[in-house]
């Protein structure tokens, strides 16, 4: 890698899923305040909703898990009522 072409805060972050809690690592200028422990070492964390451990196009599940609650909300204020 060519020296001096980074930004002095390009460092290895840890991305956790919060949807089903894998975690990767990779390089990062992310700002963040949290640190997770993984494989031995202290390393940042960013959280992130969705990852291609969870999203439905990479897993072939159909069902999106919404972790606001809005597709559940949805189904009890509509989803009751029958089709005609």
């Amino acid at each position: 890698m060519k020296k001096g072409i980074h930004p002095e805060n390009y460092r290895p972050v840890v991305f956790k899923d919060m949807s089903n809690g894998d975690m990767f690592l990779s390089c990062s200028t992310c700002k963040t305040t949290d640190t997770v422990e993984y494989e031995g070492e202290t390393y940042p964390v960013v959280k992130i909703e969705i990852s291609s451990t969870s999203h439905p196009f990479y897993t072939g599940k159909s069902k999106l898990v919404d972790t606001a609650g809005r597709v559940d909300k949805f189904f009890n204020r509509y989803g009751k009522t029958a089709k005609k």
